[in-house]
């Protein structure tokens, strides 16, 4: 076998193998963005054929087939649990909309943010949302990712206009098996009670 035979297979073999490499991260990344939009537009259950659409004002789209609760705020807004999904992971995701049924544009606190300073950053986001397990008397927060950014809807405008919805989820630890329902909080609204899916 000559040295030029040697190096032209070796050159062939790292050829192949950068293609393969990169074939392979392309696909990661396409997997992981829609990934991300399943989370954050969908929920978890698949969707009946008949299932009614409501669209956001970011553009994407919420099952709104099923309501758990309807809770009303000030200057008619308003916010709709459409699905709160056990799954096995050990993450309760809690999906719905947040609607303007007022004749103006709402501007949204910030108080939705919530007040912890290690979120302060991270933008607009629903991180001032929390569930409460009142069987167990356990209070749970919306997780974080690692770099400190709460696991849900963020970077929304600053209002939502008149007639249109801000679709949202915020994914939380789960509470025990034995709980079935838990209060939702969230700043400006009642407590609203949901059942776990």
């Amino acid at each position: 076998m000559t040295t030029r035979y040697v190096r032209n297979v070796r050159r062939t073999g790292a050829t192949a193998l950068l293609v393969a490499t990169l074939a392979f991260s392309a696909a990661a990344c396409d997997g992981d963005n829609d990934g991300g939009a399943k989370d954050k537009g969908s929920s978890s259950s698949a969707a009946s054929p008949g299932a009614e659409k409501s669209k956001s004002k970011s553009g994407g789209t919420s099952e709104t087939s099923t309501v758990l609760a309807t809770v009303k705020g000030d200057s008619g807004i308003e916010m709709v649990i459409n699905s709160a999904t056990r799954d096995s992971g050990g993450f309760l995701t809690v999906n719905g909309q947040i609607k303007n049924t007022g004749n103006e544009d709402y501007t949204t606190p910030i108080q939705w943010s919530g007040e912890e300073e290690a979120v302060a950053s991270t933008d607009r986001s629903l991180a001032g949302m929390t569930l409460v397990d009142s069987k167990a008397k356990k209070r749970y927060y919306v997780l974080r990712d690692t770099d400190n950014r709460p696991l849900t809807t963020s970077g929304f405008d600053p209002s939502i206009e008149a007639g249109s919805a801000l679709t949202f989820f915020a994914q939380f630890p789960a509470p025990d098996l034995s709980t079935n329902e838990v209060g939702l909080q969230f700043p400006g609204f009642a407590n609203a009670t949901i059942a776990i899916s």
